[in-house]
């Protein structure tokens, strides 16, 4: 295994200290909102097709995923930034 630096699974859970969730009424929309460490405030959403299919678990469940699938993006960003910084190169 190399000392490849990268973004795990357990830094971005590490990230998240509050979640919400809401559901608007008459709709099967369900938002995720993350709150991560720093403040900063992540969203994500899901919905069912139909009223009929709608399961609030499940919603959920696919919105907090889409909300911590952006995580990865932003902690990305901040790692090659940080090791853009320490070691500066034009791309």
């Amino acid at each position: 295994m190399t000392d490849t630096p990268r973004v795990t699974p357990e830094q971005i859970d590490a990230c998240i200290v509050k979640e919400q969730y809401h559901r608007f009424a008459g709709t099967t929309l369900t938002v995720c909102a993350l709150t991560l460490r720093n403040g900063y405030t992540v969203t994500g959403e899901s919905a069912s097709v139909t009223a009929a299919g709608f399961n609030a678990e499940i919603g959920r469940k696919i919105a907090r995923e889409d909300a911590r699938d952006k995580i990865w993006a932003l902690e990305g960003y901040l790692l090659r930034e940080q090791l853009h910084r320490a070691s500066p190169r034009t791309y």
